[in-house]
């Protein structure tokens, strides 16, 4: 099975269960900019997590870049790579939040949300 394969089968996945989950009525969470008690202005940190639609999400903490993965590895490994050789801070949210800037991370993830939006549309139509 090739590396494309893999990754096809992975969105078609994950368009698969969002379709299936319930409406989130939540709100996603607002990023809120880290504590300088906390984490150094001097360490880079960046924001890893899940969105409303289970993809995960790496932001860097104060919005100049991020992107959107089907992996938590690939989500960690991007912002390991934003900031080598130096290493950074990762902060993981236990609440969804959106990816409120360009998606500089894996290109086929909005082909696959536009699978994910088609899937859902077709189940809602044929369940009613």
């Amino acid at each position: 099975m090739t590396l494309q394969m893999c990754e096809e089968a992975a969105m078609a996945a994950i368009a698969l269960q969002a379709s299936r989950r319930r409406p989130d009525t939540r709100q996603a969470t607002a990023l809120r900019p880290l504590d300088p008690d906390v984490v150094s202005a001097a360490i880079p940190a960046f924001f890893i997590g899940r969105n409303r639609a289970g993809l995960w999400v790496a932001r860097e903490a104060n919005g100049r870049i991020g992107g959107l993965f089907l992996f938590k590895s690939s989500a960690v490994d991007f912002a390991k790579q934003q900031n080598a050789p130096a290493r950074c801070a990762l902060v993981f949210p236990v609440e969804t939040f959106e990816l409120d800037i360009e998606n500089r991370g894996n290109p086929l993830i909005v082909l696959a949300e536009g699978a994910r939006r088609f899937l859902a549309r077709t189940i809602t139509r044929q369940s009613t």
